[in-house]
């Protein structure tokens, strides 16, 4: 519930502190004194659009906070909390209203979006005047309210349940038979493609071997031949080797002679040999690893561009050719087993569509029950309203073939305000007095479902008087018993029912130079003077004094 409210530099408000409490409280105050200025700064606090009109003269901005008292468990909180806003019991609103037209919106010194702030204040609060278009007025809300009041949150929570059920079972059913349908139009293209796959069987990382083989055996025949001759330089008729054997024989015969200039010479020579015969050795290794079949060059060469025809005619990389094959496989055993696949999903389909008529069948039969009951409650709540020749009426327009989340039903409250005359929807149908008190018929038969927990009423008794006026007042006390209510008042019978007196005053300021507007809290005595007022006009007489006593009496009494 609402439990504080702060206003600096809003229209004619300096500043202005007022503490509420649970139960009925009402405000009051001359014509003029600016109760619509209280309401307009509630409803900026509460993300309604802002005005640059709204600051206060000579100002650079105004601001508005309100704070709550909530319930953890409030679903409108979740979304603050995805904002990063920390909620524990206590809830802050605040907005900043810039001279120039621009807001800030504040949950719990957090920035929000103004979205948010509006979805906060429409699960915290509602307001309701002669010309409200929001809550009960909105047919959109209608059928939400029908739920709340016939208690079928379980029924509705099956049938959106059911709901996405179908719906994911027929998207199922489509993307299936869309696929299938492609692939009966590729059935022989699939078929032909996977087959010369399948003989070529491409492997991943193929290509790359095959042409660095290809070029190695074509490498490997260009130098094989030089490779050849310089190995005949070593084991032909002309060898060096041999004239270097000879010449070191020759020489050992002679080593006895002159050993110092014979043996340096032979070991130079028997190295060299070992040189050449080391040589001898890596020709040898060179060839037999130059050694290849021609056949396989040609194999290889006619591997790889093979390999790579299919990738031009596929146009992807050869290494996703393997990848390829596999694909056009899968898809053919999808096209084989698709028909099997595709009637599984059409039955489905199928009971899920019957599993969500059954649930939606059976929320649109439980909603014709609530609305009958509704149309009781609300009706019964009419002839002490001055409503007596008035109807209400729920009708619902079903239609199986709307499958929606909501059911199948269009839900939408209508009114007949006189025997013969055609019922309509409440907005048009009813004048301004009529809808209010329409409107205070239908919050007291939905009060504890689906109401909000503030509920603030403007002026809904302008027009009536005497017994009227008195039933809204016990009407309101009804509610007040259920929720917080802020009523805004011309009744003393309305005022006299009150948990709780504000008096709204306008007043000049600053040497008579401007006009402020200020509230205050009653205590009995004020109070009783506030309603003897009322009463009695701008002459306050004793019989208004006592008349107010005896109203005061008789509404704590009732």
């Amino acid at each position: 519930m609402l439990v504080r409210l702060t206003i600096r530099d809003i229209v004619l408000i300096d500043r202005l502190d007022l503490e509420f409490g649970a139960g009925l409280s009402i405000l009051t105050g001359e014509t003029g004194a600016g109760k619509s200025i209280l309401l307009d700064a509630l409803a900026l606090a509460l993300g309604a659009r802002g005005d640059g009109a709204l600051v206060r003269q000579s100002q650079a901005q105004g601001q508005v906070t309100a704070v709550f008292d909530v319930p953890s468990d409030l679903p409108a909180l979740a979304q603050a909390r995805e904002q990063g806003v920390e909620i524990d019991g206590e809830l802050i609103m605040r907005r900043v209203q810039l001279a120039d037209g621009r807001t800030r919106a504040f949950v719990n010194d957090q920035p929000v979006g103004v979205q948010t702030l509006r979805a906060l204040g429409a699960a915290l609060v509602e307001i309701h005047g002669q010309h409200d278009e929001r809550a009960l007025l909105d047919a959109a809300s209608h059928r939400a309210l029908l739920d709340a009041f016939g208690g079928l949150a379980e029924e509705a929570a099956r049938t959106r349940r059911a709901s996405a059920a179908l719906k994911e079972s027929q998207a199922q059913l489509a993307a299936e038979t869309e696929r299938l349908k492609a692939a009966r139009a590729d059935a022989d293209f699939l078929r032909h493609a996977h087959q010369e796959l399948k003989r070529l069987a491409p492997q991943p990382g193929e290509e790359a071997i095959l042409a660095e083989r290809r070029a190695a055996m074509m490498q490997a025949e260009k130098v094989v031949s030089d490779i050849q001759a310089a190995q005949e330089s070593l084991t032909g008729d002309a060898a060096i080797a041999q004239h270097l054997a000879a010449a070191a024989r020759r020489l050992q015969r002679r080593a006895a002679q002159a050993p110092a200039l014979v043996e340096p010479c032979v070991k130079a020579l028997d190295a060299a040999l070992e040189a050449l015969d080391a040589a001898q050795n890596a020709f040898d290794e060179a060839l037999r690893a130059a050694e290849f079949d021609p056949k396989e060059l040609e194999r290889s060469e006619e591997r790889l561009f093979a390999l790579r025809a299919a990738s031009r005619k596929y146009a992807i990389p050869v290494d996703n050719l393997a990848a390829l094959a596999e694909s056009y496989a899968a898809d053919l055993a999808a096209l084989d087993a698709g028909e099997a696949r595709l009637a599984a999903l059409a039955t489905a389909a199928s009971e899920a569509a019957r599993a969500y008529d059954d649930a939606a069948a059976a929320l649109s039969k439980a909603r014709l029950r609530a609305a009958r009951e509704l149309e009781r409650a609300v009706n019964a709540e009419l002839a002490p309203l001055k409503l007596e020749r008035a109807e209400f009426s729920v009708v619902i327009a079903s239609d199986p073939a709307n499958v929606a989340p909501e059911g199948i039903d269009r839900v939408e409250f209508h009114v007949r305000t006189n025997p013969g005359a055609r019922a309509g929807p409440l907005m048009k149908v009813a004048s301004g007095g009529e809808l209010a008190r329409f409107m205070l018929a239908l919050k007291v038969a939905l009060a504890d479902r689906g109401s909000a927990p503030t509920l603030v009423f403007d002026e809904i008794d302008a027009g009536v008087g005497g017994a009227v006026a008195d039933a809204i007042g016990q009407r309101l006390a009804r509610l007040a018993a259920r929720a917080q209510v802020l009523a805004v008042t011309h009744a003393p019978q309305v005022a006299a029912r009150s948990t709780s007196h504000f008096r709204i005053a306008k007043a000049a300021i600053g040497g008579g130079e401007r006009v402020a507007t200020s509230v205050a809290a009653l205590d009995e005595k004020a109070r009783r003077e506030e309603i003897a007022r009322m009463l009695a006009g701008a002459t306050i007489t004793e019989e208004a004094r006592a008349a107010a006593r005896r109203l005061i009496e008789s509404a704590s009494a009732s």
